[in-house]
C-alpha cells in the first residue's frame, strides 16, 4: 500500500528545507505539499480568523496558502485533498526545536495539528547556521523518515520531533529515541 504523505512547513513554500523533505518523502509515499506564502517561524498553532484564506499552486505543482502552518494543514484536510494522509511531514526547518521552543515553532504546529485531526506527524528541524548545507541532509532525512515508518504503525495521536545535528551526513552514528527535554 502506497503511503499518502502531506507535507508543510513554517519557513515558506520557496524554502529550501521544503525542497528537502518533498524529494526524501517521495522515496516513502505519495506526496502533497501545502506551504505558507511566506516565513511563518514562531506563529506557533495560530490560526487565521480574521479574512478568507487563499490557496494557489506554484509552478512546481506545491499549493500554496497565504496563512500560517496550521492554517495549511487544516486547507490541506478538508478542503484539498480526496484522501485523507497516511502521515504528516512538517519541515526541514532551518533551526533546531529543541525544548520549550517547540511551543512556539510553526513547524511542530503543523505536525501537532496533524495529530489533532488524527494523522501521526513528524516535525524535521536542522540545527545548522547556513542554509544552503541543510541540502546535504536529504539522504538522512529520507533514512530517519524510513526507520521512524518501520515502527509503525502507531497510533494517530503520534508525533516526531526530529532534530537533526549540524554535521555531515556521514557522521552520523545512529538514530535516538527520546523525550523532550526543556
Amino acid at each position: 500500500m502506497t503511503l499518502n504523505i502531506l507535507c508543510t512547513n513554517d519557513d515558506g513554500y520557496l524554502s529550501l528545507g521544503i525542497g528537502v523533505l518533498q524529494r526524501a518523502a517521495t522515496s516513502l509515499g505519495d506526496v502533497v505539499t501545502v506551504a505558507p506564502d511566506r516565513e511563518q517561524s514562531a506563529t506557533s498553532n495560530s490560526l487565521t480568523l480574521h479574512h478568507p484564506l487563499r490557496l494557489r499552486s506554484s509552478q512546481d505543482g506545491v499549493w500554496v496558502v497565504d496563512g500560517t502552518p496550521t492554517d495549511c494543514v487544516i486547507v490541506a484536510v478538508n478542503s484539498l485533498l480526496s484522501e485523507r494522509p497516511d502521515l504528516c511531514v512538517s519541515g526541514v526547518n532551518h533551526g533546531s526545536n529543541m525544548g520549550e521552543d517547540v511551543l512556539y515553532s510553526g513547524t511542530v504546529a503543523a505536525a501537532m495539528e496533524a495529530t489533532v485531526i488524527g494523522i501521526p506527524a513528524v516535525a524535521l528541524s536542522w540545527c545548522g547556521d547556513f542554509p544552503e548545507e541543510l541540502q546535504t541532509c536529504e539522504e538522512l532525512v529520507a533514512r530517519v523518515l524510513g526507520e521512524i515508518l518501520s515502527r509503525g504503525p502507531f497510533p494517530e495521536d503520534t508525533l516526531f520531533n526530529v532534530n537533526f545535528p549540524a554535521i555531515d551526513p556521514g557522521e552520523v552514528q545512529g538514530i535516538r529515541i527520546t523525550s523532550l527535554g526543556r
